[in-house]
This record gives C-alpha cells, sequence and structure tokens, in this order.
C-alpha cells in the first residue's frame, strides 16, 4: 500500500513545554489530521506552537467506532498524528486499537518519541532500572487493587504505578500493607512541572508523609516500587525461619520481624517480607 499515508504516534509533554521536540512540532504542522485525546486540551498546546493543523477527538469512548474511518483516511493517503493529553500515547492512554489496526492495514505508523512519566519517574528513582515491570493505574476498588498487589509482591524487578490524587492515599495505604511498610519505593508528583516532587523511603513512610501534608495529595502521581530481593530470602536459614514462626504466634508481624532482626541479625525488611509469606501460606 505505497500510496497509503502515515500514523505518527507523537509523544507531548508532560508539563513542562520545553520537553516538546522540534519534530514533533513539525510533524503536527505537516499532518492531514491531528487526532487529539481532548482537543481543548491539546487545543492550548497546539497554539502555544503555532500549528493550525484540524484537530478532532479520538478518545477511549469513541475510539474503536472511529478506528475504521480513520484507517480510510490513512489508505487514501493523508497523513494523521496521533496525541494524548500528555506523555507518550498508548502508555495507560488511548490509542491501542487505532495503532494496531492501522498496521493491519498495511499503513506506516511511525513513533515520534518524548516525554513519558513511568520512564522519566525511574530515571530519577535510584532503583534497579535495568528491569522492571509497568503496570499502569491499580484498579479503583481496594478490593481489587489489593489482588493485583499480591500477585505482584514477590515480583523481583521494580514496579511502576500511575495513579490519581483521589485514590493516592487509598493506594499507598494497600501498597504498605501488602508489599510491607519497610518495602524502598519512590514517589514522583507532578513531574515537569512547577511543583515537582520526588520522595523515597520505605511505603509505610511514603504513607505517612503524603497523609500529614495535603498539598502532597495533588497532581499526577508515578509510584516506583524495589522488587523483592529474592537472593536476600535466600538466606534466611532453617533456625531464623523457625525464630520467626514462633514469634508470629504471639506478636503481630512488625514486631516480630523487628524482634526476629535483632535476635538474627538479619535485615528487618527482608525478616518482614518472609513473614508475610508465613502468614498467608499459614
Amino acid at each position: 500500500m505505497s500510496d497509503a499515508g502515515t500514523l505518527y504516534v507523537v509523544a507531548t509533554p508532560i508539563g513542562n513545554l520545553e520537553d516538546m521536540t522540534p519534530r514533533a512540532v513539525r510533524v503536527l504542522s505537516e499532518a492531514d489530521l491531528i487526532a487529539a485525546e481532548d482537543t481543548r486540551h491539546s487545543g492550548r498546546l497546539l497554539r502555544h506552537f503555532g500549528i493550525g493543523a484540524r484537530a478532532e477527538a479520538i478518545h477511549e469512548h469513541n475510539e474503536r467506532s472511529q478506528v475504521p474511518r480513520l484507517v480510510e483516511i490513512l489508505k487514501g493517503g493523508k497523513s494523521i498524528a496521533f496525541i494524548t493529553d500528555a506523555g507518550t500515547p498508548l502508555v495507560s492512554d488511548p490509542g491501542f486499537h487505532l495503532v494496531r489496526a492501522a498496521r493491519q492495514a498495511g499503513i506506516r505508523v511511525v513513533p515520534v518519541p518524548g516525554a513519558c512519566a513511568a520512564i522519566a519517574a525511574l530515571s530519577a528513582a535510584g532503583l534497579p532500572s535495568d528491569r522492571f515491570v509497568f503496570e499502569g493505574f491499580p484498579p479503583a476498588k481496594s478490593a481489587a487493587r489489593r489482588a493485583v498487589f499480591e500477585k505482584l509482591r514477590e515480583e523481583s524487578r521494580t514496579l511502576i504505578f500511575y495513579e490519581s490524587p483521589h485514590r493516592i492515599l487509598e493506594s499507598l495505604k494497600d501498597m504498605s500493607e501488602v508489599f510491607g511498610p519497610g518495602r524502598e519505593a519512590v514517589l514522583a508528583r507532578e513531574l515537569t512541572k512547577q511543583f515537582e516532587t520526588l520522595r523515597a523511603g520505605g511505603l509505610g513512610e511514603l504513607l505517612d508523609w503524603v497523609g500529614r501534608d495535603a498539598d502532597q495529595q495533588l497532581g499526577e502521581f508515578v509510584i516506583l516500587i524495589h522488587g523483592l530481593p529474592r537472593a536476600e530470602r535466600e538466606v534466611i536459614d532453617e533456625a531464623a525461619g523457625r525464630v520467626l514462626e514462633i514469634l508470629l504466634e504471639e506478636l503481630p508481624v512488625s514486631q516480630a520481624a523487628a524482634l526476629a532482626a535483632k535476635i538474627t541479625g538479619l535485615k528487618k525488611n527482608m525478616l518482614y517480607e518472609y513473614a508475610l509469606t508465613l502468614k498467608k501460606d499459614a
């Protein structure tokens, strides 16, 4: 389909407009049509850069129904630039159905890379970045959210989540209870914006910090959690495990882990994680 147009998947800034790449500006300026998640939101960005191409709304509620028409536009030789409200499209954003349909139709799909909140947070978090898992937004309901966290509790790779301001406290609470309050984590808030904040600490510490400061409950969040150090769990020998089992018969998990750490000399966080496993399997 040599006469077909091109679908450009264009990343846009997640806050700071200086992160808009010259290539992104050129592609959007030259496109026959801009498919935008929210034309009102993107309109401000387009006006800022003097981009006058026609834009129409393609979002999660109408994407499936609009895909056939957009594919026909592409087959007719026109170019379409797809953008979402911020960051890289398809990363917890719409666009999957359009990109998949375009590729299945033999249409060229070209990425125009740029900002992505998950990668930006990972690059500055100081957590292991060679292997990581992006999980997007956790479920809205606590029971479903905790079920997801339980499945990931023994994941050894760094975990990356997005979260909204009205659920940040509830998510941190569930994370602290499932992964353990001592599990190392980083909270990244409002990346590239005026009140950008990156805070490292145990999940319990981060929960307390956000709970005490209403300002830290505002904005867009990326939560990064250190994977479970499997190698460390392997050094919990039979004797240390027995000590922990005895203490768990009389004490809550956190107290049992703290006392076991004093008795055995092992790390409290490691013993806490192991204690959770014992309680779960009991």
